[in-house]
């Protein structure tokens, strides 16, 4: 009998914890590494050859929205093509429980704007078998996983649970309704969530109910977030996701402060992002996790290293929601929306609100494909009219015709039944900022991948491909060994997984083998359409170049970029298997 399951031959070994890389083997038995280097005594049933590729820890993936992509995509893909091998789930607030059975249908059409995700997808893809926290959890348990996961409670679905959806949407919750939400809180914990989390963007926000109204989370106010902060706090467990944008930086940032001191826990703040030519705007980020850490306040940064594009239709566009007016020309049916559209009253509003837009909303379309007037016409739907379009960005087409960039765009929309679609092009990215972000503070950790959310306009879910591609390989701004512990072992320390983000002797074997050299994304930038999606529903991918093995807890689940059809995942309740 062998005495190994996995022996990985003759690899370069970048163990997580910054210690300088080092050839080796890694030898796994039941699901565990059970020796790192040396000669091992006996043989395994598998041997993977690893001779000039990198053997490392499997990557972390803090911010996804996989809740109802796992249930018929145990991989989580596309992030468990791209090494991910443990993910976090019910990021922003959002999920689907606590859940009474006749909100079900609502709960998924909440996710259908905010995070994009389609309707007819949930519908035919999830198994509705449960109600509360600890059902949902062994629901979720036993659902057949390509990776390990951790769940937050969604804040948004308890509050809708214990008060109700309108009234969670349009007053705080009264001192009852506090208690029976820090009850379930501590239900859910005691069932094994890994704390809470909160979109809190306002009532402009620019993540939506699908109706166009704030999500229940976005108008929260400060007392029903930090009721449920002192539950962490008396546990003295558990950690906490915010992204605030109210409107005032010195409001939120303040209550990210208030947070941190009322619950006595790790929070994950985002998102820091550098822009172009500006290296303000991260420094700023920066400076207020390392003022906040000297103060004995536990914040980490997420930073968004995510080089993707967008490219999308306004038939089911929502990342411009936090401008009203466009807002209202972006809601309703596809009738509806076509109606609004040419209404020339509302474009003149919502041409007239883009031009003199406030530098929150600029930096928001900057960071999804940039002013309208950049964006390039690449699909109008084969109408040989509008054929001419195709590949000018809308700013040309309006020189040409006379028109406004957005007046052009949303003739074009129109005339192609809203099937037109308008891709934001690379304009380029520093990636001395981008290294700063990471090598300029002990609390950063790259990302945020989305995945599983806005799937038909990006795919963010490559970015731990891309980062060491780009900022490892391509510009050499970061070290290997300060790569790995950045995508594993830092992440897994702040969100409280045990055991994972390092290759040790004792730890779960979820494990990396990589070529560096081949490593690639294809294709580039936007992805291509896959018709993969239950309810006959589509999205956007990239798959992964040069990872040899993917391994979770010491079973392949790729070999050679091909899916094994193993299943080794599992719900980490407390942080662990």
């Amino acid at each position: 009998m062998a005495d190994f399951d996995i022996q990985i031959k003759g690899g370069t070994i970048v163990d997580g914890t910054r210690v300088p890389r080092y050839r080796g083997d890694v030898w796994i038995k039941d699901g565990k590494v059970a020796q790192l280097g040396g000669r091992a005594p006996g043989f395994a049933k598998k041997v993977i050859d690893a001779d000039g590729l990198i053997v490392a820890p499997g990557f972390v993936d803090l911010h996804t929205h996989y809740d109802a992509q796992i249930r018929w995509d145990p991989y989580c893909t596309i992030s468990g093509w791209h090494g991910v091998t443990s993910v976090v789930l019910g990021n922003c607030g959002f999920g689907f429980a606590p859940c009474k059975p006749d909100f079900r249908d609502r709960s998924m059409l909440t996710m259908t704007r905010t995070e994009a995700i389609p309707y007819a997808s949930m519908k035919a893809g999830i198994n509705w078998d449960w109600e509360t926290i600890p059902q949902y959890l062994d629901s979720l348990d036993r659902a057949p996983k390509g990776v390990n996961c951790i769940q937050y409670m969604p804040t948004a679905s308890l509050m809708t649970y214990v008060m109700g959806l309108e009234a969670a949407k349009t007053r705080p919750a009264t001192e009852s309704e506090r208690a029976e939400m820090a009850r379930l809180l501590d239900e859910g914990m005691d069932a094994g969530l890994c704390g809470f989390s909160i979109q809190r963007l306002g009532p402009n926000s620019a993540q939506a109910d699908f109706d166009g109204s704030p999500m229940v989370t976005d108008t929260m106010c400060d007392e029903d977030i930090l009721n449920l902060a002192r539950v962490l706090r008396r546990r003295d467990e558990g950690f906490m996701e915010i992204t605030q944008g109210t409107g005032d930086p010195r409001i939120d940032l303040t209550f990210v402060e208030t947070l941190a001191d009322e619950s006595q826990r790790p929070i994950l703040w985002q998102v820091i992002v550098p822009t172009r030519n500006n290296p303000e705007i991260h420094r700023r980020s920066l400076r207020f996790v390392e003022r906040n850490r000297a103060k004995g306040r536990q914040i980490f940064g997420q930073a968004g290293t995510v080089r993707s594009g967008f490219a999308f239709s306004l038939e089911n566009w929502n990342l411009y929601d936090t401008l009203p007016e466009w807002r209202v020309l972006t809601t309703g049916t596809t009738e509806e929306k076509l109606a609004k559209m040419k209404d020339p009253a509302l474009r003149a509003a919502v041409i007239h609100a883009n031009d003199n837009c406030d530098m929150n909303f600029k930096a928001i379309q900057a960071g999804v494909g940039g002013n309208p007037k950049h964006l390039i016409v690449t699909w109008v739907e084969n109408i040989e009219p509008l054929e001419k379009y195709v590949g000018k960005s809308l700013g040309q087409i309006g020189m040409e015709e006379g028109k406004h960039p957005i007046e052009a765009m949303l003739d074009i929309a129109v005339a192609s039944g809203l099937k037109a679609e308008f891709l934001g092009p690379n304009r380029g990215f520093n990636s001395d900022y981008m290294a700063e972000i990471i090598n300029n503070s002990q609390f950063t950790f790259p990302g945020v991948s989305d995945g599983g959310a806005h799937t038909k306009f990006f795919t963010g879910g490559a970015f731990t491909t891309d980062f060491l591609r780009w900022l490892v390989r391509d510009e050499q701004k970061i070290t290997l060994e300060e790569a790995h512990y950045r995508l594993s072992a830092l992440p897994a320390h702040a969100a409280g997984f045990r055991d994972r983000g390092v290759l040790r002797e004792g730890a779960a074997a979820d494990v990396v083998v990589y070529d560096l050299n081949r490593l690639g994304i294809e294709p580039d930038w936007v992805g291509e359409i896959v018709h993969d999606l239950p309810g006959d529903e589509w999205r956007r991918v990239q798959r992964p170049q040069g990872y040899r093995s993917i391994i979770v807890n010491g079973v392949e689940t790729f070999d050679e970029g091909k899916c094994t059809g193993e299943t080794p995942g599992k719900l980490l309740r407390h942080g662990h298997a």
